[in-house]
């Protein structure tokens, strides 16, 4: 009752013969595949069976072809570089692990392994591998946590890594689109390490956005930029938090928010929301509805000042408006302390008439019009009526 010895070359022998007579037509091949795992032991010699269907033969390590093996010409490696016969290659594999679920993680591995061996393939090889990779990452085969093996120290100094990843992207993009990628990613918290596909002194936005943006990838580009932007957004705010609870002078908060809209290039528009919503929750606010007004008020009457310096263009006032709209529906202990709100921020010179009668008259947020709307009806009078008469004056002033 020996255990079978472990012994994958008579298995290789058996694959390689079937794909030899099959020939290049792929569709034979998925058929040949698909009945030879009922015979051969597909669970033991996994490897076995990717490394010829991607490289031809058994791979030694480093990713070389040993010498006295058979090999096929009927593998990944031997084809045509181009996405279309890739695409049809993926095609086979899918069917395979489709038809043979248990391979799954087998075929996981393989293609971590064939990463981390791509020193040992010619450029051509690595290109076709990049595209199979991109296009079994589009439909689902393979999981975004494959990529961790780019990460390796090698791969990323010569520059490896990041020359696959143009390839791999560019495959996977052009089977979905930046959205369904920036998805995957982020589930195996790949979002924030692409640059990590460069050594260490080349990990800035810039070098990154320059590389992939000549490469024809200036979604890619965008996303990265995208994500640097919302780390340094959530950064932010949690300073800003800090700053505020321990009750930094306004001048030096003012001072750092500065600083950090120049290196991370934020809108203004965008700091004042991080602002409202910072002030707004470093209180524990009243839940009686009569209170809470009077809560607010004074308290947003002493940071008015800090809302004041993020206020300077029309576009930034309309910003923080719909906040407080927002702030004011989702609270609705504050439903009522809407109008008082704007009318400090008038009075604070936080807002100016312009951007509160656009508010007023089509830029509002839907989320509790009416309400607020009837609240800002006497005020918004009052405003028209004082840009009349200071028209006027102006006029005989003439």
């Amino acid at each position: 009752d020996e255990k079978e010895r472990f012994d994958p070359t008579q298995f290789q022998d058996c694959i390689i013969q079937g794909l030899t007579e099959t020939g290049t037509d792929l569709e034979a091949v998925a058929k040949f595949l698909d009945a030879s795992g009922a015979k051969l032991d597909y669970r033991r010699y996994a490897e076995t069976l990717f490394d010829i269907l991607v490289a031809g033969g058994m791979l030694a390590p480093g990713g070389t072809l040993a010498d006295d093996m058979t090999r096929t010409d009927v593998c990944v490696f031997a084809a045509q570089e181009d996405l279309e016969t890739m695409q049809a290659f993926a095609q086979v594999f899918n069917k395979l692990i489709r038809r043979y679920k248990y391979l799954e993680k087998g075929f996981e591995d393989e293609v971590k392994k064939l990463l981390l061996f791509l020193k040992g393939f010619s450029e051509s090889e690595r290109n076709k591998l990049a595209m199979l990779t991109g296009i079994l990452l589009a439909n689902g085969t393979l999981n975004a946590s494959i990529l961790n093996s780019l990460y390796n120290e090698n791969l990323v100094k010569e520059g490896v890594s990041a020359a696959f990843a143009v390839k791999l992207f560019k495959s996977w993009i052009n089977e979905k689109d930046i959205n369904a990628v920036a998805v995957s990613l982020r589930k195996v918290n790949m979002d924030n390490r692409l640059m990590e596909l460069f050594p260490a002194n080349k990990q800035s936005v810039e070098h990154f956005s320059k590389y992939f943006t000549e490469a024809g990838l200036k979604e890619l580009s965008e996303y990265v930029r995208n994500q640097q932007t919302i780390g340094a957004r959530k950064e932010l705010q949690k300073e800003l938090q800090e700053q505020m609870s321990r009750g930094d002078p306004f001048k030096d908060i003012i001072l750092y928010v500065k600083e950090e809209m120049k290196k991370n290039n934020i809108s203004e528009q965008t700091v004042i929301a991080i602002i409202w919503s910072s002030v707004m929750s470093t209180v524990e606010w009243n839940k009686k509805e009569e209170l809470v007004a009077e809560q607010a008020i004074k308290h947003l009457k002493q940071y008015s000042p800090l809302l004041a310096a993020f206020t300077t263009q029309g576009q930034s006032e309309l910003t923080l408006l719909l906040k407080i709209q927002e702030y004011c529906y989702d609270n609705i202990h504050f439903m009522k302390a809407f109008q008082k709100i704007v009318v400090l921020f008038y009075k604070a010179e936080v807002l100016s008439e312009e951007p509160i009668l656009k508010w007023y008259k089509d830029a509002h947020l839907a989320k509790g019009k009416s309400v607020f709307l009837e609240q800002m009806k006497k005020f918004v009078e009052w405003l028209k009526n004082a840009e009349e008469e200071s028209e006027s004056e102006a006029e005989e002033g003439d």
